[in-house]
């Protein structure tokens, strides 16, 4: 469900769009609600069910989604959709890394938990595919509604084959890091709130000072707490490695460029080349289908022939060389255009993630295990959230100071404004990729991963 719903949203944007009057930079908050609430929330999430048990902390994960999917069926005006994704997203928070955790509980090491967690990450893999799909499918067929209603009758099964078949976790001894909690949450939040509210009101603006300033503010003392915190929701000591903070980098990088092409691509699509929701999702196809083949052969073949850092600085040139060549798309491009992008995009993430990761969760100490994988999924919802807050900035302000030609009519006016913000999105995404290449070549120098200590492995299993 929560992998799922990351996709399925994203093709029934426009239709979001036009049924509640959305504007560019509001639609933005439609994703950005529920990955703030899911990175935000992801530590503290992982915190409470090692304190309160797994199964409780899934079931009530997994209660909460459940009941905003319903509320965001029905809401009435954007306010109450994003509302609902950001509780949403706080759900998710508390289901994801309790749903990891039950895996290395349930499945002893070995065999059958490496088979668990493969089936996990080929659910994860198949689950973004699903989403794009099933998204156009309701769209077209039913109403943009049901993108989020759908996620009831899935949660309701999913919590009762849970309270009948997961077992019962023991409670630790411990307390809430609540302070860090609210502290990184809200720091983070008005950071993205910023360079959000930017794209529409620029940056004098008191409100985007005010919410920038304070959100940097909040992260420095986020960083103090965590210094004097007895139980740091997360240890400052796992920021000491230059492989596993420069890996971090890397992957928010990396899905901060790629998401830019995932929003606007969706939109390019349906907007300029008329694809109904459904086509739009089936389109994607070729790019999920590329993830999972690199992402397959760079686990089991190329890692081990070539070694991490060369696979991850191939991924990152793929990735950048797909960013650039969408920088060339226009009114006359047609689908054969965007499924070379999409094919290297694929190629380029699938090649990088497997290394990134490893390479994040290197030789941790076992008390800090579940902290560096939680951190890794963290690095990913900060990269999607603050990646698409930026890019939606480039794009407004070069929508805005577009100076179109006379004499075209509305609908030219409308595919010509938006390809303009969309190739300045674009280039701004090249950059972000640019960075991450820098990032894979100069700062993670690790080659070799022979020698990874036995509590590296069960982090890397975590975050699978």
């Amino acid at each position: 469900m929560v992998v799922l719903d990351m996709s399925i949203v994203n093709v029934a944007l426009p239709d979001m769009q036009r049924a509640l009057g959305f504007s560019p930079t509001g639609l933005s908050w439609v994703l950005n609600a529920y990955s703030l609430a899911f990175g935000g929330l992801l530590l503290l999430g992982a915190r409470t069910g090692d304190l309160i048990g797994r199964r409780p902390t899934f079931l009530a994960g997994i209660t909460v989604f459940t009941l905003a999917s319903f509320a965001g069926g029905f809401a009435v005006d954007g306010t109450a959709l994003i509302a609902s994704r950001a509780v949403q997203g706080i759900g998710a928070a508390f289901a994801a890394p309790a749903t990891l955790s039950l895996l290395t509980t349930m499945f002893p090491e070995g065999r059958e938990r490496t088979r668990a967690l493969g089936l996990y990450t080929a659910v994860s893999v198949g689950g973004v595919s699903f989403g794009l799909v099933a998204g156009g499918f309701l769209t077209e067929v039913a109403s943009w509604r049901w993108v989020m209603l759908v996620n009831v009758p899935i949660g309701i099964l999913v919590a009762a084959i849970a309270w009948v078949a997961v077992p019962h976790t023991p409670r630790r001894h411990g307390r809430f890091d609540l302070v860090g909690a609210v502290t990184s949450t809200t720091g983070v939040s008005g950071v993205v709130f910023g360079f959000v509210h930017a794209a529409s009101h620029g940056w004098g603006s008191p409100v985007t000072l005010t919410t920038m300033l304070g959100g940097l503010a909040l992260l420095i003392a986020f960083v103090l707490v965590e210094r004097r915190a007895a139980e740091p929701i997360t240890p400052l000591s796992l920021f000491a490695s230059r492989v596993r903070s420069g890996a971090l980098l890397a992957r928010m990088f990396l899905i901060a460029g790629a998401m830019g092409a995932f929003f606007y691509l969706t939109q390019y699509l349906q907007d300029v080349l008329g694809f109904s929701p459904i086509q739009a999702g089936l389109a994607f196809l070729p790019m999920t289908a590329s993830v999972f083949i690199a992402s397959q052969s760079s686990s089991r073949y190329l890692v081990e022939r070539f070694g991490e850092r060369p696979v991850m600085i191939v991924g990152a040139v793929l990735s950048l060389a797909s960013i650039l060549w969408l920088t060339q798309l226009d009114i006359a491009s047609g689908y054969a255009d965007v499924v070379v992008a999409l094919v290297l995009l694929g190629f380029g993430n699938g090649l990088a993630f497997v290394p990134l990761t490893s390479s994040a969760l290197h030789a941790v100490r076992p008390d800090e295990a579940g902290a560096a994988a939680g951190l890794v999924n963290v690095a990913q919802q900060l990269g999607s959230a603050l990646g698409l807050a930026g890019l939606v900035t480039v794009s407004g302000h070069a929508s805005r100071s577009l100076d179109l030609a006379p004499g075209l009519d509305a609908v030219q006016r409308a595919h010509e404004t938006f390809l303009s913000g969309a190739h300045a999105a674009f280039q701004a995404a090249s950059v972000t990729l640019v960075v991450t290449l820098l990032l894979v070549t100069l700062v993670i120098r690790r080659e070799q991963h022979a020698e990874v200590e036995p509590e590296a492995e069960e982090a890397y299993e975590l975050a699978a």
